[in-house]
């Protein structure tokens, strides 16, 4: 079962079919109750944060608050076509970044126009964010207490610089 995410709202799931075990002798052969049925497993598509600066508009609003969608194969792709990057290739991540921020605070759209008039400070965020969101897989990280050795995890991503 696919359900794809809307774009509008942090924090999108989707429901992805368990992966399939090995298979188990059934009730007729065992005698007892059938097996349950896989359970779906739900995975986040967009993931919020906050802008270290914000993003200044041409009224002078200051957006920090935003929201990253995960990147697809065609998101990193298309950009390569892009006579910009084939002309300066640090303007990929501009482009890119363009494509997967779903939400900038009160912006109607977010393209890479905006991007590219952020302080670098935002831009070296988001672009740990998606390697943080695409490439690592996660933005949380397993830790242990060190008074009480009791493990839990942290956010790592969508935190101010210097935080966990």
């Amino acid at each position: 079962m696919r359900r794809t995410a809307a774009r509008a709202g942090a924090g999108s799931v989707v429901n992805v079919p368990a992966p399939e075990t090995e298979k188990v002798a059934g009730p007729e052969q065992t005698g007892g109750a059938p097996a349950p049925a896989p359970v779906a497993q739900r995975m986040r598509t967009e993931f919020p944060f906050e802008l270290p600066r914000g993003y200044v508009d041409d009224s002078g609003t200051v957006h920090r608050d935003g929201v990253m969608r995960l990147a697809t194969a065609r998101d990193e792709l298309i950009p390569l076509r892009d006579v910009r990057v084939q002309e300066n290739p640090a303007y990929l991540s501009v482009v890119l970044l363009g494509r997967v921020i779903t939400r900038l605070g009160t912006l109607a759209m977010v393209h890479d126009g905006v991007v590219e008039n952020m302080f670098a400070s935002d831009l070296a965020f988001l672009q740990d964010f998606y390697r943080q969101v695409n490439a690592e897989g996660h933005t949380r990280a397993a830790v242990e207490c060190p008074h009480c050795s009791e493990p839990f995890e942290v956010e790592l991503g969508g935190s101010r610089l210097g935080e966990s």
